[in-house]
């Protein structure tokens, strides 16, 4: 598991509450998070942010407080639940109660109290423990659990019989047999990289592969396995290839070449290796494209049961907070099945707003995880939003939050406005910023605090943050302050002088055939903004995220990647996405959509009919392949933490407190 941004618990830390209101100063950098103290729960006997299970300090939320008799009761944030132990969490309708399985009953599950509180729900695992046979005790802001140590008696690998008309994948089962139950975690790795057997003949050269490589999945148990199934599962070293001498016939007489017949391929195992690293069993999995393991627990026998099959998503639907709901299930585009983990959001429902997020504190600069930046603003919930440049971490799209312009749209692109009222827009999104000055010349402004550089003028306010260091050779940098060009200064070579952002003003930049403008703009001169979005449309709402293309509007899909100067590559790539979309009753849906069963993603023609048939009235395609990050409670709903990419923004869903 990746490391996971640690916050102080919500009980003890910041609220989300100035979220709501404008900034004070239009110059400034908005902040989600205010600095009032969160309202403690009545009675909390202790509480913190990390748990210690079986002597390895993981992050995680929780709090004590007095229950029935005198008791203590211990909560546990759900998704450091689901993810560390690896409870399965059944399908639920009800806000307080959340059905739960684990080496147990489906028919008759063990079902906890939810708590909802700050960004976090908690379920109160008190019996679930004392059930379980655990040892709970706080060290400071650290839960400590000690778990019943466990043995893994024996692990048996099957295949399992595959329907050839659906999937020619051939589907495989695991088995791990444990004396008692134990937690467990899932994780996926990095692609497996194969040594090729070199040829017989070493001038002939080692084909390419024809299949994608496979992908390594981690099982990870709180037990330790018989020797006997670890010396069963250790990797032979490889033989040693054979020395090849050149065939020197070969430069006598040109004899027509033979084409070499190529060796069969080995099968990869589907269990590489099984480990005991610090009192955990560590079983290594190689998984064939278009497979993924599905792990499920039973009792009697106490097993884990690893399914490695095309379509491993388990179908959900949790009614997780008021005017919140998680659901995931897979979606049939003709013969194609694809797997979507969406969350339903309720913008109407009191106290439940979106905001949009970044990820560096102190400008526009910077990318972080999706998990990081929502625990920072203490985000219930979140999804990646639009496009930024890998390198310099800059953004290529339009920001607004609370009616001020982070960074302006670029190329006419697809974007989505809402307000605090839940309402919401979309449509495809120019600015139009023009320089005025005092003998009404006029001069378009082309870029806002933008990562995406071209010939022209472009603007950067104190919300790129405290310095503007040139993005070309030889731009002429104009600083004004309270409507006044005070300098104007040559930028130089790109990178390398940073020119400080007035807090009273802006620079603005002239970049190639725009550097003649310096000569109509003399130091002294008064210039003033004219602003306007087109369509007019986004201007009456205070918060606007830009990503593209846009995919369906009222119904119909509209989807025209070219005319929003997507390159013909994206256009066509199959590949993971994530989407914002409205639905008829005004219900608001964050999507992530993965690998279709036994193959890639979805293209965007296949994206955009997807989410239509999911009942999508407005949809925007957001930034997706390894971007795509659906966050919920502390946790990613969607994929692996390890397997997700940095990101420069998103859209943050908060609860505020009543």
């Amino acid at each position: 598991m990746s490391p996971i941004f640690l916050i102080t618990l919500c009980l003890t830390t910041t609220w989300a509450t100035n979220a709501q209101e404008p900034p004070k100063n239009a110059q400034s950098i908005p902040r989600l998070i205010s600095q009032s103290p969160a309202p403690a729960l009545t009675g909390v006997v202790s509480s913190g942010n990390q748990i210690s299970l079986n002597g390895r300090t993981l992050p995680g939320t929780w709090f004590q407080r007095p229950g029935k008799a005198g008791r203590i009761t211990t909560h546990l944030s759900d998704g450091a639940f689901r993810q560390l132990i690896g409870v399965n969490f059944l399908n639920s309708s009800n806000l307080a109660r959340q059905p739960i399985q684990w080496f147990s009953s489906v028919i008759k599950p063990q079902v906890l109290s939810t708590k909802l509180l700050g960004a976090y729900r908690y379920l109160d695992i008190s019996n679930f423990a004392q059930i379980s046979g655990w040892e709970i005790r706080t060290n400071g802001n650290i839960l400590v659990i000690a778990t019943p140590k466990a043995q893994i008696t024996n692990i048996i690998q099957s295949q399992q019989p595959s329907d050839a008309s659906v999937t020619p994948l051939q589907q495989a089962r695991i088995l791990v047999d444990l004396d008692r139950p134990t937690p467990w975690q899932v994780a996926q790795g990095s692609i497996i990289k194969k040594i090729e057997t070199p040829f017989s003949d070493p001038d002939t050269p080692t084909p390419k592969p024809t299949t994608p490589p496979n992908r390594e999945w981690t099982i990870t148990l709180d037990g330790i396995a018989d020797p006997v199934l670890i010396e069963r599962y250790t990797p032979q070293p490889p033989a040693a290839p054979p020395t090849l001498l050149p065939n020197l016939l070969k430069q006598l007489s040109p004899i027509q070449p033979i084409q070499p017949i190529q060796p069969t391929p080995t099968p990869e195992p589907l269990i590489q290796q099984v480990e005991v690293v610090k009192n955990q069993t560590i079983i290594s999995l190689s998984v064939p494209f278009g497979l993924s393991p599905q792990v499920s627990t039973v009792d009697n026998p106490n097993r884990l049961i690893i399914d490695i099959r095309p379509d491993p998503l388990e179908e959900r639907d949790i009614t997780w907070a008021p005017g919140l709901r998680w659901r995931q299930h897979y979606v049939n585009l003709d013969t194609e099945r694809f797997p979507v983990v969406w969350l339903e959001v309720n913008p109407r429902k009191f106290g439940l707003t979106l905001k949009p997020m970044w990820a560096s504190l102190d400008g526009l600069a910077g990318t972080a995880p999706l998990i990081q930046t929502a625990q920072r603003y203490l985000a219930v919930a979140g999804i990646n939003g639009g496009y930024f440049n890998r390198n310099n971490r800059l953004p290529l799209g339009a920001i607004r939050r609370d009616g001020q312009w982070l960074s302006g749209p670029i190329l006419n692109r697809g974007a989505i406005a809402w307000n605090d009222s839940g309402q919401f827009y979309f449509g495809r999104l120019t600015l139009e910023e023009t320089l005025i000055t005092t003998n009404d010349q006029r001069l378009p402004i082309l870029f806002l605090n933008s990562g995406y550089v071209q010939s022209g003028i472009a603007r950067y306010t104190p919300a790129w943050g405290s310095t503007y260091t040139p993005l070309t050779d030889n731009e002429i940098i104009l600083v004004v302050e309270k409507d006044q060009i005070t300098q104007q200064l040559p930028g130089g070579k790109v990178g390398e002088t940073a020119v400080p952002i007035p807090h009273d003003g802006y620079l603005l930049t002239l970049r190639a055939n725009a550097a003649s403008a310096a000569s109509q703009l003399p130091i002294g001169s008064a210039v003033s903004i004219s602003s306007a979005t087109v369509t007019t449309d986004f201007s009456r709402y205070p918060h606007i995220i830009g990503a593209g293309p846009l995919l369906v509007q009222n119904r119909q899909i509209v989807l025209d990647a070219k005319g929003e100067k997507f390159s013909n590559a994206f256009i066509a790539e199959k590949a993971i996405r994530s989407s914002i979309c409205t639905t008829a009753t005004g219900t608001l849906m964050i999507t992530a959509v993965h690998n279709r069963a036994g193959g890639y993603g979805p293209n965007l023609a296949e994206h955009a009919q997807l989410l239509q048939q999911m009942g999508c009235v407005d949809a925007l395609n957001l930034d997706g392949g390894s971007s795509t990050s659906l966050y919920l409670g502390g946790q990613l709903l969607d994929r692996s933490p390890s397997t997700a990419a940095r990101v420069h923004n998103g859209i943050g869903i908060f609860l505020r407190p009543r």
